[in-house]
């Protein structure tokens, strides 16, 4: 689909903006309150909980920031000795709220904690002028829950970012994985039903929506997520000067084929189809083990906390352990190096609603295998930056693999073209295309308001 295709598509979903019968045009929101309940958008991402979304809300936070749009995120305290609040960037303010016991509640025992969080929020909210926040922003339905309260309560507009979707996740669970609840799904209908924009990071995922949870078509509006092209970059000296400087500072060897694993070791990101793709590789090539590295940078989360240590064993029985190096998860900056060190990035989810480290990686210059799922077509470019495996076949993935130890100048041409693809994905885009949508639905509710 081309960029005007893309856009005319977005327009047909959101549908245009009705005529506003009140003088002046429509105004973005001066305040925002963002709400981020079960992940800290200052957690480290890659542990527990905190992905793909953290890194979402903080740069998203920060653009609109730029734009004269102050952010308050509000996420629930995970320690007694957090102080109320953090300055993150000028503009953005994370604000902690007390919501049962600090430590010790998995995602999943949250729900129970929406009232004292609700309640936290409005306190807050108490203590300022009536008007203070103009939107209410909430990402993940668990904020959704708490959003629709808030908005109603404020008299301003909910607008709602799923960024995951229960029976999404549930029409493509990796084995043995567990199943959303039927609880998630319910309270996801009821936030869709609620809020006055939804925001989807793919035309695939805006389809969703209206399939799975009969969402308005004029609600829903599609927005790409960004990369910070500031951090994500190939060095200046080039790619492959890049490539052989983040080895070196990685303690890589630099002729090694180095596929990479970036994200949560859960069953929904399935690093084991990586392993056991490199066990085939190795089977049918063992002369590769010489010059094979392969890192999985993240740790358990989600359903893979019950098994923290099941991938490392995973690797002793495929017999792949000397070849597979096991890496927490590690800060930006860092993360670039490991990036730029790679020789392709590997994603064979089962899910991901958009799949930004794809994108990250491709800023780099490094091409990625990833799964036909979700928002990953939109994110890498088959058979030009990159290849979509359809299924998660090991030997599906073990084959595209193969290209890159076999054809050098493929991963050439893909890095360059990695590049020229992945700056197509800015934040400031994503941040004014956001700031659009928050127009538009402040000016639907005033002229609801009005009518009523």
């Amino acid at each position: 689909m081309t960029g005007l295709e893309e856009r005319r598509h977005a327009t047909a979903l959101t549908g245009p903006p009705p005529r506003l019968r009140t003088r002046g045009a429509p105004r973005r929101p001066r305040r925002v309150a963002m709400l981020s309940v079960h992940t800290s958008p200052l957690h480290q991402p890659g542990t527990g909980d905190a992905g793909g979304m953290n890194v979402y809300i903080v740069e998203l936070a920060k653009r609109l920031a730029t734009l004269d749009i102050e952010v308050e995120i509000f996420t629930r305290a995970t320690s007694a000795a957090l102080p109320p609040s953090v300055e993150l960037a000028p503009g953005v303010l994370v604000r902690h709220v007390a919501a049962g016991p600090y430590e010790g509640l998995a995602k999943e025992d949250l729900p129970a904690q929406l009232c004292a969080f609700t309640h936290g929020l409005t306190r807050v909210w108490a203590g300022h002028h009536p008007g203070h926040y103009d939107l209410v922003h909430s990402h993940y339905w668990l904020s959704g829950h708490v959003g629709r309260l808030a908005a109603e309560r404020w008299g301003v507009p909910l607008v709602h970012a799923m960024h995951t979707m229960a029976k999404v996740k549930n029409a493509s669970l990796a084995q043995g994985d567990t199943p959303e609840p039927a609880a998630r799904v319910i309270g996801e209908t009821q936030v869709v039903r609620a809020a006055d924009r939804l925001i989807a990071n793919t035309e695939k995922e805006a389809g969703e929506l209206l399939r799975h949870y009969d969402a308005e078509t004029g609600r829903v509006a599609v927005v790409h997520p960004g990369v910070d092209l500031q951090r994500f970059r190939p060095d200046a000296r080039g790619v492959e000067a890049g490539r052989s400087a983040a080895r070196s500072r990685l303690g890589l060897p630099q002729d090694a084929l180095i596929p990479l694993f970036v994200g949560r070791v859960q069953p929904l990101k399935a690093p084991d189809v990586l392993l056991r793709a490199v066990a085939r590789l190795l089977q049918e090539r063992p002369w590769l083990r010489e010059r094979l590295v392969v890192p999985v940078v993240g740790g358990p989360s989600g359903s893979g906390l019950a098994r923290p240590e099941g991938l490392q064993k995973l690797a002793a029985r495929l017999g792949i352990s000397d070849v597979v190096l096991f890496r927490p998860p590690v800060g930006q900056d860092r993360l670039a190096d490991w990036y730029r060190a790679a020789s392709v990035l590997v994603m064979p989810s089962h899910s991901e609603s958009f799949g930004l480290v794809a994108v990250e990686a491709q800023a780099c210059g490094t091409p990625v295998i990833a799964a036909e799922v979700g928002g990953l077509p939109v994110a890498v470019r088959d058979g030009v930056s990159g290849i979509l495996v359809r299924g998660h076949d090991p030997a599906d993935y073990a084959r595209a693999m193969y290209g890159f130890a076999d054809d050098p100048a493929r991963r050439t041409r893909m890095s360059e073209a990695a590049l020229r693809h992945a700056r197509s994905f800015g934040w400031a885009t994503a941040a004014a295309a956001t700031a659009d949508v928050y127009k538009a639905a402040l000016h639907d509710h005033r002229l609801a308001r009005r009518i009523s």
